[in-house]
């Protein structure tokens, strides 16, 4: 009996201190575990290859690439096509060449919010005050048998991040997102692991993604990921779509 009551008491303390810990001391961690403000900063521009693996066991190649400004384009190649989307930080577009498309269209509004979520260079946790963003202790949870602290980010517009961070390492491992489209919300789930680092700077090299509630999954592999590459401006902005020529009289 003293033995349960001793393992009770050490359960209660040890809640009472992660109950006790701010979001803001969670993410000050959570940053000094992925390599600290300073490594972060100084990466201007990543470039992730690898590829994806969908349901039924498909594969694609993959390429991500972002630059500091919230700049993103993503590639994806199957069966000798590959479809782009990108945001130059004002303007989403894609292009879809499936059933010989080939000029660009915009985003819609889901789509949209998903490229500028990956915009985020430094993700949703780092400056959020300064994004506008609300953070708040959510409790404590686990993740696959894993501890985790929880933390949940609002945006302005309503959608929200929930990160679940393991409690030895601080390390986000689980990302759950709600996003508000037309009125509705919509839920999504992200696993993430096999963390290396990048100029100094711990980034998943594993993203697992579903529809929360559905056991379908899709699974981004990336096998290398570069930092400070050069990028150019032009693999952002929307392509211009040639004119037809004028008809002669």
């Amino acid at each position: 009996m003293l033995r349960i009551f001793g393992l009770s008491a050490v359960i209660t303390v040890s809640a009472i201190a992660a109950s006790a810990q701010t979001a803001d001391e969670i993410i000050g961690k959570y940053i000094k575990a992925v390599g600290g403000l300073d490594k972060i900063q100084a990466v201007q521009t990543l470039r992730r290859s690898g590829k994806y693996v969908g349901g039924g066991g498909f594969e694609a190649v993959i390429l991500q690439e972002n630059k500091r400004d919230r700049s993103v384009r993503e590639e994806f190649s199957l069966q000798g096509m590959t479809a782009s989307d990108a945001y130059d930080g004002k303007t989403g577009w894609k292009i879809e060449p499936w059933n010989g498309k080939k000029d660009p269209e915009a985003l819609g509004e889901e789509e949209m919010k998903g490229i500028v979520d990956d915009g985020d260079f430094d993700g949703p946790l780092v400056g959020y005050k300064q994004k506008g963003y609300k953070v708040e202790f959510a409790g404590m949870d686990k993740f696959e048998g894993t501890d985790t602290y929880k933390l949940k980010v609002t945006k302005p517009n309503g959608d929200t991040y929930t990160y679940y961070l393991d409690t030895e390492y601080y390390m986000a491992i689980k990302i759950d997102t709600k996003r508000i489209v037309r009125g509705e919300e919509r839920f999504y789930e992200a696993a993430l692991g096999d963390y290396k680092l990048v100029n100094g700077w711990y980034l998943p090299y594993s993203v697992e993604t579903n529809v929360k509630g559905q056991t379908d999954k899709s699974k981004y592999i990336y096998e290398k990921i570069e930092a400070n590459v050069t990028i150019d401006d032009s693999r952002f902005a929307m392509p211009k779509t040639a004119k037809p020529p004028e008809a002669k009289p």
